[in-house]
């Protein structure tokens, strides 16, 4: 693997450690597809940094279950203001 490739995943790791953020976040901050940034995650970092991709695995696994609560909050905020809008 390419030494920017794995510099990549290790940075984009860090970045959703400590800002708990979603892969579209890390994505949309580095600039990225989503698949990249779940690929390097997820497959690639588990060959250079076996410890920084499981803690990265948590960041991703709660914002998974938890994201279908974020989709109704949104869906409900954007009724809220269409209904205050009419």
């Amino acid at each position: 693997m390419k030494t920017y490739i794995e510099e990549r995943a290790i940075e984009i790791a860090n970045y959703m450690i400590e800002h708990n953020a979603t892969v579209r976040q890390a994505a949309k901050n580095f600039g990225i597809s989503k698949s990249t940034v779940h690929k390097d995650v997820t497959e690639r970092l588990v060959q250079v940094n076996p410890t920084l991709a499981a803690q990265a695995r948590k960041v991703i696994d709660v914002n998974k279950s938890e994201r279908h609560i974020r989709g109704g909050l949104a869906t409900k905020e954007k009724y809220a203001h269409q209904h205050a809008a009419s």
